[in-house]
């Protein structure tokens, strides 16, 4: 077991949103990369905004962090070349062994970006459910589709110490309740047609800060006798 808190990598980039038209309606997804610091409260970024706040925004879906190793994925099964930070993310992170992804974050990690006392400390509750919007923003149909199939589409944070972000802080993970709770494993869970026992039901029920929405995804696919 490795003993924490522990270095994982680099917040290369942060990125906001301002509410625009869009293909259709409106939209935040387009995030621009900031320059300086900026302050985060318990709905996340200060200059973020939210274009749909029944999916978008609120205290469970503060802040989104995609990984870099989904544009891989897209870029090589649509032929494509998507730029990082192009799916409405705000945190990239850059590691230099394990990459920061589905495989390797697990629901209730706590990560804490920066070393000072107004350091940000964020809680992984979700994954993100990607929408048709991702298909209008690259012009390409089903890549939202894929991507939940998938199961790489990133996750959302709560705000458990506010405080300052800002490019290149370090990032540690500081504690990991949920060994077993990898994204990885969850979207595998509710992406398969098959039940599941109750045991391992029970696991994933008892996450005390997974979104109940998750949850409910959970008990329904679960067997019962």
């Amino acid at each position: 077991m490795n003993t924490l808190p522990k270095f994982i990598g680099t917040l290369t980039t942060v990125r906001t949103g301002k509410i625009e038209p869009f293909v259709r309606g409106v939209s935040a997804i387009n995030k621009i990369p900031i320059d300086g610091s900026m302050k985060v409260d318990l709905l996340g970024l200060d200059a973020d905004e939210q274009a749909e706040h029944k999916f978008h925004g609120g205290p469970l879906k503060a802040v989104h962090q995609m990984p870099i190793t989904t544009y891989d994925v897209i870029n090589q099964a649509f032929g494509l070349n998507i730029p990082v930070g192009s799916l409405g993310e705000n945190l990239t992170v850059i590691t230099d062994k394990i990459p920061m992804d589905e495989r390797s974050v697990c629901i209730g990690d706590i990560y804490q970006f920066g070393d000072a006392d107004d350091c940000v400390q964020l809680r992984l509750v979700q994954p993100r459910r990607p929408c048709y919007k991702i298909n209008d923003r690259l012009n390409t149909p089903n890549i939202s589709s894929f991507v939940s199939h998938q199961g790489i589409a990133g996750w959302y944070y709560q705000v458990i110490k506010t405080g300052i972000i800002k490019p290149d802080l370090s990032v540690y993970l500081i504690e990991r309740p949920f060994e077993y709770a990898t994204l990885h494993t969850l979207w595998q869970i509710v992406n398969q047609k098959s039940k599941i026992d109750a045991a391992t039901a029970n696991q994933w029920l008892n996450i005390d800060c997974l979104e109940s929405s998750w949850k409910q995804k959970i008990f329904n696919k679960t067997l019962r006798p």
